[in-house]
């Protein structure tokens, strides 16, 4: 997807009218926390819309503001496992949205929850393989980890969801409880 990159705004206004829902479902899915996943997308539109240029001659204006994303999210993670505080679900509607594709799910909460059981790494590499349907490379650059390590994150990530998901079974393949294609 290409924004314009001359003109006020420089493309960013537009940018940020289509692809905020999407940056904000991939906060949600990493942290739990609707608040929480609000202003983790709010910051990293401010470092975007500052690094506007630069982000917008790159092969593709989300990834770049999708790798701050996620590394915000490790970042809070870090702070918060200093402190010896486990994030939790926080925030959660009790009806989901119908337009929310990530609420059409019943078993969001459950999910949600199951992906916090986590670790953040692991955490990250599935949500970015399912959530935005990216293959391993794609995953293995936003991370900066190699593509056997977001394949082994992905095996054993998913296992780990498979085992933790309680009741009904658990998808077989998480991008139906996302909305994702894989």
């Amino acid at each position: 997807m290409r924004f314009r990159r001359s003109g006020p705004g420089n493309g960013f206004t537009e940018f940020v009218a289509q692809r905020s829902g999407a940056l904000f479902r991939t906060a949600y899915a990493l942290t739990g926390d609707v608040h929480v996943a609000e202003d983790l997308v709010q910051e990293a539109l401010e470092r975007a819309c500052r690094q506007w240029r630069k982000a917008a001659v790159a092969d593709s204006p989300e990834a770049y503001v999708r790798k701050v994303l996620v590394n915000l999210a490790n970042d809070r993670w870090r702070r918060l496992s200093r402190l010896g505080e486990r994030p939790g679900l926080s925030g959660v509607p009790e009806t989901a949205d119908p337009r929310d594709r990530l609420g059409q799910v019943d078993l969001r909460a459950e999910l949600i929850e199951a992906l916090l059981g986590l670790p953040m790494g692991m955490r990250s590499v599935v949500v970015l393989y399912y959530l935005h349907d990216l293959d391993a490379r794609q995953v293995a650059d936003v991370l900066d980890i190699s593509s056997s390590a977001v394949r082994s994150q992905l095996a054993r990530g998913l296992a780990k969801l498979r085992d933790s998901v309680s009741g009904a079974q658990a998808p077989h393949t998480p991008s139906a409880a996302f909305g994702g294609t894989k």
